[in-house]
C-alpha cells in the first residue's frame, strides 16, 4: 500500500491554510449545524497523542446558563490580569478584545484525562505532560480544519481552570486546558490581531532557530 501524494498546487494551498489561520475575536452570530462541529472534532481527533492514549476530552458549551457563567469567570480573570500591567501597556491591554464569548454560535471547553489508562502510559513516564501536549495538538488541528471551511476559532485562556472544572462540573482526573470560541468571522485579516493592536510584533526566524 502506497500514501498519497501531494502536489504542488496542495501544498500551496497548505502555505495559505497556515498563513491566514487567526485567533478570532469578532464573530457573526450566524448558527453552525451541529453535523459540522462534530465534523470538525473528528478531525481534530486524527492529531497524533503520546502512546495513542487519545486523553482530549470535549465539553460543547451550549446552555446559556453555562455560558453565561463562563463570561462571569473570564471578567473576573480579565480584571484580575489588567492589574497586573501599568502605564501605557495597562491600556494597550484595557483596548483589546480578548474574547468572542458574547457573540460565538458554538463554545467548547476543552480538557486532557490525566489518569486514562488508554495507551498504557506509554511514553509519558519522563514526560508526563506529553499528554497535555497532545491535546494542544489536537485543538490546533481543529484550528486548521475549521478554517478550511471558512470558520474562526479564538482560544480563550483568561479563566481559572479550577474554576472551569467546577462550574463545567468534570470528572476529579479531567484538567481544564481551553476554552475555544466558534463562529463565521466578521471580517478577515492576514495579519494577527494582537500585531495590529500594537501588542507585540512577530519575532525574526534568527530570534528562534538556533543550531549546535
Amino acid at each position: 500500500m502506497t500514501g498519497p501524494e501531494f502536489d504542488t498546487e496542495f501544498c500551496h494551498q497548505l502555505d495559505e491554510l497556515l498563513h491566514w489561520r487567526r485567533d478570532v475575536r469578532h464573530f457573526r452570530t450566524d448558527a453552525i449545524s451541529d453535523e459540522l462541529i462534530q465534523s470538525l472534532l473528528k478531525k481534530a481527533m486524527m492529531a497524533p497523542s503520546v502512546g495513542f492514549s487519545q486523553p482530549w476530552r470535549w465539553v460543547v458549551v451550549n446552555s446559556e446558563d453555562g455560558r453565561a457563567a463562563v463570561r462571569r469567570e473570564f471578567e473576573k480573570c480579565n480584571i484580575e490580569a489588567l492589574q497586573g500591567y501599568s502605564g501605557e501597556i495597562a491600556g494597550r491591554y484595557s483596548k483589546l478584545k480578548l474574547s468572542g464569548l458574547a457573540e460565538a454560535p458554538v463554545q467548547v471547553a476543552v480538557f486532557v484525562n490525566t489518569r486514562s489508562s488508554t495507551g498504557r502510559g506509554l511514553g509519558q513516564q519522563t514526560m508526563p505532560e506529553t499528554r497535555i501536549w497532545s491535546v494542544v495538538v489536537a485543538i490546533h488541528t481543529l484550528w486548521l480544519a475549521a478554517r478550511a471551511v471558512g470558520l474562526g476559532l479564538g482560544w480563550v485562556s483568561i479563566l481559572n481552570p479550577g474554576s472551569m472544572e467546577s462550574l463545567l462540573e468534570v470528572p476529579p482526573d479531567w484538567r481544564f486546558l481551553a476554552y475555544l470560541c466558534i463562529g463565521w468571522p466578521d471580517g478577515e485579516c492576514e495579519i494577527p490581531l494582537l500585531e495590529r493592536a500594537g501588542w507585540e510584533a512577530k519575532l525574526a526566524n534568527e530570534e528562534v532557530v538556533f543550531y549546535r
